[in-house]
């Protein structure tokens, strides 16, 4: 090991193991660990294993002398059969170990599904990956997987990552989806399958809606969207910020799942099998919160530009506007359109609400859409007195 530099950031060394530690060599590989820990300095170490293809019981126990030490010591870039003897020996249980993680491109690959935290590729026949905005993306793949295997044991058909690999900067999760194809692609390519479509997709969410969730196993709704009411109530004149503020909170908890991200390129044909993806907006609450996003998803983000669906789901704007009433009409069971044009009004109240709030906090939209999502909220409000259906 003696050839090995050890790195040091902040408080903590990071030294890298050689590629065995046996008998012949654990007590140098001690020795040369402890000298490069001399440092006053050091508060904790990370072994890295990017090397090491063999790690023997001496081996082991260097590791657990250096880690009476350093109580907070951290291996990473473990491969899958060192992880396999830390894991069996129990050494997984005593410190946080971090498997190396192979490399995905996808580059040139098609995209799938698309939600609010990243874009799923399919990279083969039979497989894809779910990318991620955040570099450090570990937890939320965690709490995607998660949630997706409580979606699963609670009786929504989808599907759960087996992989996390790096893709350029961040991580991804890989699905096992044959042949998948994405409600999107089916309404762009196959207009004829419209109707079926709308069919499948309005008793999909409905099975997700009839779910009830055990207490505590996911977050509300209900309390994200106050927050974001909150944030932009005062944009709105004559106390129509407050209105609405109080509208979002009479609006009753549930404990009834919620997808959170419902749109078209995230429900999925395999083979005769539809499928819902991208799961990690799962919560509960009120439907009016599901609609809401639904409206943005297929109206909202591009009631001033057309072209901002068809980029998104990869259909045009006019195909987008009939599904999410064709959708709406067959959720609510009616063939009424005052009855669509009710609840839609509601919908729409909390859906301009939500995109103002986006707007402003991510600088995501320019003066003149912001005026126009006002203007319509604006409208909207004084005819209404509560967001119940």
């Amino acid at each position: 090991m003696a050839e090995r530099t050890t790195e040091k950031t902040g408080d903590t060394a990071v030294i890298r193991l050689p590629v065995r530690i046996d008998s012949g060599n654990a007590a140098q590989a001690e020795q040369d660990v402890m000298a490069r820990l001399t440092d006053d300095g050091i508060r904790s170490v990370v072994l890295d294993a990017e090397d090491a293809a063999y790690i023997s019981s001496a081996g082991l126990r260097v590791i657990l002398r250096v880690r009476k030490k350093y109580p907070d010591l951290r291996i990473v870039n473990v491969s899958p059969e060192i992880y396999e003897i830390l894991e069996t020996t129990g050494f997984t249980e005593m410190m946080k170990v971090e498997k190396a993680y192979r490399v995905v491109s996808v580059e040139g690959s098609e995209v799938i599904g698309e939600g609010f935290n990243g874009k799923v590729y399919r990279i083969d026949r039979d497989n894809v990956v779910k990318t991620y905005k955040n570099a450090d993306a570990l937890a939320e793949i965690r709490h995607e997987r998660e949630v997706a295997r409580l979606a699963l044991i609670l009786g929504v058909p989808t599907a759960i990552s087996y992989d996390v690999v790096r893709v350029g900067d961040s991580y991804g999760s890989v699905f096992e989806l044959l042949n998948a194809r994405s409600f999107a692609k089916i309404l762009a390519q196959e207009p004829e399958r419209f109707d079926w479509c709308v069919s499948e997709y309005v008793g999909m969410l409905k099975k997700i809606h009839g779910i009830e969730v055990p207490a505590g196993k996911l977050p509300s709704i209900k309390e994200k969207t106050v927050k974001a009411v909150g944030r932009m109530k005062d944009s709105l004149p004559d106390g129509l910020g407050e209105k609405l503020l109080a509208m979002t909170e009479a609006v009753p908890e549930s404990d009834h799942m919620i997808h959170g991200d419902y749109h078209t390129k995230n429900i999925v044909l395999v083979g005769d099998e539809v499928l819902v993806i991208d799961m990690d907006t799962l919560s509960v609450g009120h439907p009016l919160f599901e609609l809401m996003h639904m409206y943005n998803a297929y109206v909202g983000y591009s009631e001033n530009d057309p072209d901002v669906v068809l980029r998104f789901q990869g259909y045009g704007a006019d195909v987008a506007r009939r599904f999410w009433h064709d959708s709406l009409a067959a959720y609510l069971d009616t063939d009424d359109e005052a009855r669509v044009r009710e609840v839609e009004d509601k919908v729409r109240c909390l859906a301009y609400a939500y995109l103002i709030d986006w707007g402003i906090r991510h600088h995501a939209a320019d003066d003149a859409l912001l005026a126009l999502w006002k203007e319509r909220l604006i409208a909207l409000l004084p005819g209404l007195d509560s967001l119940l259906f």
